[in-house]
């Protein structure tokens, strides 16, 4: 069999042998090897065999390690060399699945008991132990039947349950050493290549995620090809832990999520709640100015009129269950727009009011299991900072490029520069015809091409009604959330009977746009407090000054400094106890206040101010009026952008 390996040559091979054969002829050829092949869009390690109906000859693209698609070989093998170690010293754990992830990998794995952090430990130590031992990978297909023996006489229940699954006659398993594992791979060629690699946590998992299956233990851990990249990912772990807005939100006052209260909810105290209302207003004031109008619903609403809209059959598990009261149902909202729809619905419609663009920032309630709950960033009860536009078809590009110009105006005012954006199409599931959801989805690429902002294609995610773009924020750490979200809607519309009157007094369908900019409040405030590190910007800051005095006998000064401040609509704290100034400082520092304005003998004399920032640069003896001209300017989050 002929091979043809990109930018290496051709090489010709017996069948059925695996490419590991042709290694010695590579190696003569470059001095590194490739780490694995893509064939016909399929990752294929060196293990991987052509059979003899495979085609005469074959086409191959190599992958090194420099290369992205070299961490799936790497850590694949990862959590086999993990899942092997447990065995060594587990021998009664049983495996579940152990795949590579975007970070790292894991394995889950069935214990009587919980893994604890010097289980890890030893894990690792026993998985060094196996990188030394260096042991060569091996791929071999085998029948279902054999399959089914062997994994039964490993007394593996969980390798059993996927093979009856598998719809294939021949079932792939790969072996180092005496350790063997279900798996279509692709791995390296052999343990002794991982070498820079860490054990990072272990959780409970359900298996295959279902709350009636057994729990197994998740361990997590990730893997690079050299220890430097190792390095440095842990020190980005650190960073990531050290703005854990769960973390922040506790230590700066900002919200608190309470048992007692029940998971998910969330409580806003009076330092959130503030940085929460400065974005509702700037929200409202924005969208005043771009005509939409501002409309609130209530909380609940009757049950037949999520039946209407189609979430009772297509979004019921996402629901609360219903209430009872006076022979009526009632359901917590989990969407605005029914709600929307019926102010639509006041009055009959002319094409010459259209587009109509209402907006609320409307509290809804979504049942999420308690094992997905984190922190702001996965809630029961949420604010979404929604809108819907009903508009005539001629006006729907239009409307879709000015909704992306408000997105893209939030996110960088917030200084998000850099996002991802995804097309999601139509899912199993959906109401409507296959040709409006056509309809839809073409008008949504019209309108990013239209931007020239580049997209991808998330095929089958989008929501029973209709299409979406989402737009997915990077933050200072590379992460990317999923925030912004514009939905295209014909459906909906229908099942409410929608109208407007046209020009030839006709009857039309408007359709309707349902979007959020910022996604929910919760969430993008989990995301700001991690991207900011807890250092809002000055206009965000809920306590923008601190008056520090340095003696008892400047504290008037101070008052008169803060009451000036204060007038200016600036929000001032006072630190006027008898403590050190170098501590005072410190604690200021610890709450993350923008400014701190010291106050002592000098500048009292001088009628001046010296001012220390949070970054620790320091301006002494500042006039307090051109002190406070600066700060006029810095309190105004508007972009400097004609856009507004």
């Amino acid at each position: 069999m002929k091979f043809k390996i990109k930018n290496l040559g051709e090489f010709y091979l017996n069948s059925p042998t695996s490419l590991k054969s042709i290694l010695p002829e590579i190696k003569k050829l470059k001095k590194e090897i490739p780490v694995g092949f893509k064939y016909q869009e399929e990752l294929i390690d060196w293990h991987y065999t052509f059979n003899s109906s495979s085609e005469k000859e074959v086409e191959l693209e190599p992958i090194f390690s420099s290369d992205l698609n070299s961490l799936e070989y790497l850590r694949h093998t990862a959590s086999h060399i993990l899942a092997q170690a447990v065995k060594e010293l587990f021998p009664s754990a049983k495996l579940g699945i152990g795949p590579a992830i975007e970070d790292g990998f894991y394995y889950d794995i069935y214990y009587e008991q919980p893994f604890k952090e010097e289980d890890l430990i030893n894990i690792e130590k026993r998985m060094k132990k196996i990188v030394e031992r260096n042991l060569p990978l091996e791929r071999k297909e085998i029948s279902k039947e054999e399959a089914l023996e062997l994994f039964k006489n490993l007394g593996e229940d969980f390798k059993l349950e996927l093979i009856k699954e598998l719809p294939e006659e021949k079932v792939t398993i790969y072996s180092q050493g005496d350790f063997v594992d279900l798996c279509k791979g692709p791995h390296l060629l052999s343990t002794g290549q991982v070498k820079a690699f860490k054990l990072l946590s272990v959780s409970g998992a359900y298996w295959r995620g279902k709350e009636n299956n057994p729990m197994l233990w998740r361990i997590y851990g990730t893997a690079f090809f050299s220890e430097e990249e190792l390095k440095n990912y842990l020190k980005r772990l650190e960073e990531i832990k050290k703005r854990d807005h769960r973390k922040l939100g506790k230590e700066l006052e900002l919200f608190t999520i309470e048992e007692d209260i029940g998971p998910g909810l969330v409580v806003w105290l009076p330092k959130g709640a503030l940085i929460r209302k400065l974005i509702e207003d700037f929200w409202k004031e924005v969208h005043l100015q771009r005509g939409y109008q501002l409309v609130y619903t209530p909380h609940i609403a009757l049950r037949d009129l999520w039946k209407i809209s189609g979430h009772l059959d297509f979004y019921i598990e996402n629901m609360f269950p219903s209430m009872e009261l006076e022979s009526k149902a009632y359901q917590l909202k989990p969407m605005n727009c029914p709600f929307h729809i019926y102010v639509y619905n006041q009055k009959r419609r002319s094409y010459r009011e259209l587009p109509l663009r209402f907006c609320e920032l409307g509290t809804v309630y979504r049942f999420e299991r308690s094992g997905v709950l984190h922190g702001l960033l996965r809630v029961r009860g949420f604010t979404q900072d929604d809108a819907h536009i009903f508009c005539r078809e001629d006006q729907l590009e239009e409307e879709l490029t000015r909704v992306l110009d408000l997105v893209i105006y939030f996110l960088k005012l917030f200084g998000f520069n850099e996002y991802k954006i995804f097309i999601s199409t139509r899912p199993e599931k959906f109401v409507g015809s296959p040709e409006i959801w056509d309809r839809a989805e073409l008008a949504l690429k019209k309108a990013l091409e239209n931007k020239n902002l580049n997209y991808e294609i998330d095929p089958g995610e989008g929501v029973f009604y209709g299409p979406k773009i989402d737009l997915k924020i990077k933050d200072v750490l590379g992460r990317f959330w999923q925030c912004s979200t514009i939905q295209v809607d014909f459906n909906i519309p229908q099942r409410f009977n929608l109208v407007y009157v046209g020009e030839d007094n006709q009857f039309y369908r408007p359709i309707m746009i349902h979007r959020a900019l910022l996604g929910s409040l919760e969430r993008f405030l989990g995301v700001l407090i991690e991207n900011y590190a807890g250092a809002f910007p000055f206009w965000l800051a809920p306590i923008q000054l601190k008056i520090l005095s340095l003696t008892d006998r400047n504290i008037p000064y101070g008052e008169k400094v803060a009451e000036k401040f204060k007038k200016e609509g600036f929000r001032v704290e006072t630190d006027f106890r008898n403590e050190k100034l170098n501590y005072k400082i410190k604690i200021a520092q610890q709450e993350k206040v923008p400014y701190m304005v010291i106050v002592g003998d000098k500048e009292e004399i001088q009628n001046t101010i010296s001012v220390r920032t949070r970054k620790g640069e320091v301006l002494n003896s500042l006039k307090l009026e051109d002190f406070l001209s600066q700060l006029k300017k810095e309190n105004k989050p508007y972009l400097s952008d004609e856009s507004l």
